[in-house]
């Protein structure tokens, strides 16, 4: 999550179990409150989740020709979490997580495959466990999308069947995930087919942009059939600001003893991160002393860090969505505001490899509110409503927490 995107946020259980509690006493039983002749069952939607970027577990099985340092295993008998491992992300420990996480680019090809020997595989698609928890060991600070699963059990849901995960390979953008959108494809319909009326998709962070490329690639009778509406929360429709320092520098987010240039070889891998840099349209500029970088300068950006690749990646995947075409659908847009964001980096002569001074503006902290925003002019090009939702002094992970938040996607989830 997302770069929209960075998980970092630690819940408060105390919040948590008032969220769940009020849940739990504004839904009551939903199944015995249906007015007329009708059931909730009957009104109550299949959902589907699609989390953000570093949103999902990810697990790995190693049969490696050679190990960066002797601490790494080179075999694994059977898979093991690489995403989210805590034990992992620590000093040593962590050459041998960035080693295995990584991407190879195929400048041929123009694809990206794991390093010799990884065998990497997304668990618990069609689930909830992989995307509610990104530590299996259910750790607070892997929290994601259980408040909001566990607020829909309350109200009838039942985790795998009406409501269940969209997880993916959140290291690559849409155009090297073509089987995840035809899995996507087959488990909506499934689930409509089942419940006998359309699906509800909620998206967090990059999962939007995930969302609106395959709604984007539906005709619309397809939509209209098996969709019901589009919740997006805290979606980076214009980019994110904060990919600019990932790709450049690197971000650790505020983790002190996982190095920013360390973690910058694994994040610039990963195509998404380039996928998801700030459009043109609505950046004016990055600087640093010697030179300006605007939006338009991503060319020049890439070699002057000596990273040709990543120029390739972003002319791979800028044109997936850069034109924000309306994803022919209901959506509910809800984003964050008044959290500092960052908006700019200013660097010195040691650039690209020192920490940036950096310039904040508005948003949810990780998407500035200029991105977030985007989805308003959607009203104006499709026929379905758009609903725009500001949540103000939500933090971009944390929204998935707040009671407004829940509350909302509940009256969307049981109106008419």
């Amino acid at each position: 999550m997302a770069s929209g995107q960075r998980i970092t946020a630690l819940f408060s259980l105390l919040g948590l179990s008032l969220l769940l509690l009020l849940s739990a006493r504004s839904s009551g039983k939903p199944l015995d409150e249906c007015p007329g002749d009708g059931s909730c069952q009957s009104r109550r939607p299949p959902v589907v989740l699609v989390p953000g970027d570093l949103g999902n577990q990810m697990e790995a099985k190693l049969d490696k020709p050679s190990v960066v340092h002797y601490l790494c295993y080179r075999k694994t008998e059977t898979f093991f979490t690489l995403w989210l491992n805590m034990e992992l992300l620590v000093p040593l420990a962590i050459d041998c997580w960035v080693d295995n996480i990584r991407l190879i680019y195929n400048r041929t090809t123009h694809t990206s495959s794991s390093p010799p020997g990884v065998d990497i595989r997304v668990p618990g698609f069609g689930q909830t466990y992989s995307v509610e928890y990104l530590d299996p060991s259910k750790r607070s600070v892997g929290m994601y999308f259980f408040p909001l699963v566990q607020a829909m059990v309350n109200w009838g849901y039942t985790r795998d069947d009406d409501v269940r995960g969209a997880p993916y390979d959140w290291r690559k953008a849409p155009n090297e995930n073509k089987e995840f959108f035809l899995a996507l494809q087959k488990m909506i319909e499934d689930m409509a087919e089942k419940a006998g009326g359309p699906v509800v998709i909620i998206a967090h962070s990059m999962g939007n942009m995930y969302t609106l490329y395959f709604l984007n690639h539906q005709p619309q009778a397809w939509k209209d059939r098996y969709i019901k509406s589009f919740i997006a929360l805290g979606a980076p429709w214009a980019g994110v600001a904060k990919t600019l320092r990932v790709i450049i520098s690197g971000d650790n987010n505020r983790i002190p003893v996982i190095g920013s240039l360390k973690i910058r070889y694994q994040q610039r891998t990963a195509s998404s991160t380039s996928w998801l840099f700030p459009n043109p349209k609505f950046w004016p500029n990055d600087q640093t002393p010697t030179a300006n970088y605007t939006a338009l300068d991503y060319e020049r950006l890439y070699s002057d860090m000596g990273f040709q690749e990543g120029w390739m990646m972003r002319q791979d995947t800028v044109s997936l969505v850069a034109d924000l075409t309306a994803p022919g659908v209901a959506v509910h847009c809800l984003y964050g505001s008044g959290v500092a964001t960052s908006e700019a980096f200013r660097y010195s002569e040691k650039f690209p490899d020192e920490e940036p001074t950096v310039v904040l503006g508005d948003g949810d902290g990780t998407v500035n509110l200029k991105s977030a925003m985007q989805c308003g002019r959607w009203a104006g090009q499709q026929k379905q409503p758009v609903t725009m939702k500001e949540l103000p002094s939500n933090e971009h992970v944390d929204m998935l927490l707040n009671y407004t938040t829940v509350v909302y996607i509940k009256s969307v989830l049981f109106s008419p």
